[in-house]
């Protein structure tokens, strides 16, 4: 794009532009809402958490455990030690039972929309590419039909669609990849912490119960 401003840019793309424009617009919606779903509120330090459910659980102290996990309810890891921390009197199999649902609940929507980001931006590429073809058609039909005094302002306009509308796509799909792959790391840090930390639960109240 250079010096150029972006609306003789945008304009000079022509028609495939918009739809390389709502390809951003769904991509930066998804983006936002996952962020702020996996980051402010599925996320928790588990390390921490865990550390201070675990320091409850040894002294007895089930109901407190289970304030803690109502104190941060809408956090993935909260939610699934809350599971089994509520079986903590039942048997092992219950204990385990409850937590696999939890898990099994949570999971769905930590990965919820993530593979939407490479899919849209996989789109705005392609239609770049669309865009590119009609620009390329364009110019060649210039060359072979238009009037020789206006065969240059045609020429230009058809090669500005290709190479704008193909940059606009790559504008459009490369930061959205590179997003996905920090957002598809954060989902992973929270599912990986609701596995570990549900087995070092379960594996602590099954001792529990049975030295009674």
């Amino acid at each position: 794009m250079g010096g150029q401003p972006f609306a003789e840019f945008y304009q000079d793309g022509g028609f495939w532009m918009h739809f390389i424009a709502l390809s951003a617009v769904l991509g930066a919606g998804v983006t936002i809402e996952r962020f702020i779903f996996l980051f402010f509120r599925f996320n928790i330090n588990g390390a921490q958490f865990f550390n201070q459910i675990q320091k409850l659980v040894m002294a007895n102290n089930i109901d407190r455990a289970i304030k803690l996990c109502n104190a941060a309810d809408k956090a993935a890891l909260a939610r699934v030690i809350k599971a089994g921390l509520t079986r903590a009197n039942k048997s092992e199999a219950e204990i385990a039972a409850a937590m696999e649902e939890a898990l099994l609940e949570v999971s769905p929507a930590i990965s919820k929309r993530l593979s939407m980001m490479p899919a849209v931006a996989n789109i705005a590429t392609l239609l770049g590419l669309i865009g590119t073809i009609d620009g390329m058609i364009q110019a060649f039909r210039a060359v072979a039909t238009v009037a020789a005094d206006q065969r240059a302002t045609a020429l230009a306009k058809g090669i500005g669609i290709a190479i704008n509308t193909t940059g606009f796509g790559l504008m459009v799909a490369i930061p959205l990849l590179s997003v996905h792959m920090f957002i598809s790391s954060l989902a992973k840090k929270v599912s990986d912490e609701c596995d570990l930390y549900s087995s070092k639960l379960e594996n602590l109240l099954a001792s529990r119960v049975r030295h009674g």
